[in-house]
């Protein structure tokens, strides 16, 4: 096994502001060691892509930035990943204050059985909001760019809208909470290539305030959507199984251009995955 990037590319994330940092990072379930020593720092009010083949812990790393692993009983974390200068697995830090600050938007749309204007509110309310709602909601869902398109059905239900529709409104949902970064785990993969466009474009916007993390397989949204790109493959365990771990992260035009590793060559130019 080859890992080129074992601690961050100086030219990469280190030329701005670093708001997630991973040190020594390893993921388990029960005895299965999945993903294996990630060094990585996220920049700030970047789109940064993890890429790779099935089964290299691309969502996996994900869902440790918010604490979303801690749901499964068998995961356990090692290493640390530090948020703003804190350690997201400290026993004194809150799960739930992880989770308003760092958002989440999966792979399948999932509104809430609520209306379009209850699906932005409620999280907002959950979480103290004391200003104008309504303003919260406009404003919310004008920079998910679906404004225009449901201010005059606000008390339809979230689930009649189309897909597409849909995801934009479950990303507007994520940054009423007004989190620091929204992570998207293959935010596109169920919509339509119109919808995945309007999507990609949201993200260009969504950049300038907030920090973004995606997993992505489509070697094309990566190319199109992501300042820096990260490349993860996976390698058969001792005792069966495949653990994942990270070969190359740097600027994304580097990473499709010129790759470091020949794996992550492969892999960008179809050879696998």
């Amino acid at each position: 096994m080859t890992v080129s990037n074992t601690q961050p590319n100086p030219s990469s994330a280190a030329t701005s502001e670093v708001v997630i940092s991973t040190e020594k990072v390893n993921i388990f379930y029960g005895a299965f060691h999945a993903v294996r020593d990630v060094y990585m720092d996220i920049a700030r009010n970047q789109v940064t892509a993890f890429i790779g083949p099935s089964g290299c812990g691309k969502s996996t790393l994900l869902r440790c930035f918010n604490r979303l692993n801690d749901l499964i009983p068998s995961a356990r974390v090692d290493g640390r990943i530090m948020f703003e200068g804190t350690d997201l697995y400290n026993k004194q830090t809150d799960p739930v204050e992880v989770r308003r600050r760092i958002g989440m938007v999966f792979q399948k749309p999932n509104p809430f059985p609520k209306s379009i204007y209850d699906n932005i509110a409620f999280g907002a309310r959950i979480n103290g909001f004391k200003g104008n709602m309504d303003e919260l909601v406009e404003r919310s869902l004008k920079r998910a760019a679906l404004w225009d398109e449901v201010k005059d059905k606000l008390k339809q239900s979230g689930l009649s809208l189309s897909g597409g529709q849909q995801q934009r409104l479950c990303i507007a949902r994520a940054i009423a909470i007004q989190p620091e970064v929204i992570l998207m785990d293959e935010p596109c993969s169920a919509l339509d290539p119109i919808s995945t466009l309007r999507v990609e474009d949201l993200m260009h916007e969504l950049k300038q305030q907030f920090t973004i993390i995606i997993v992505t397989h489509n070697m094309q949204q990566a190319s199109r959507v992501a300042d820096m790109t990260a490349f993860f493959n996976a390698e058969a365990a001792e005792g069966g199984g495949r653990f994942g771990y990270l070969v190359e992260y740097d600027r994304t035009q580097n990473i499709f251009n010129a790759p470091q590793q020949k794996s992550t060559q492969d892999y960008v130019s179809g050879r696998f995955g």
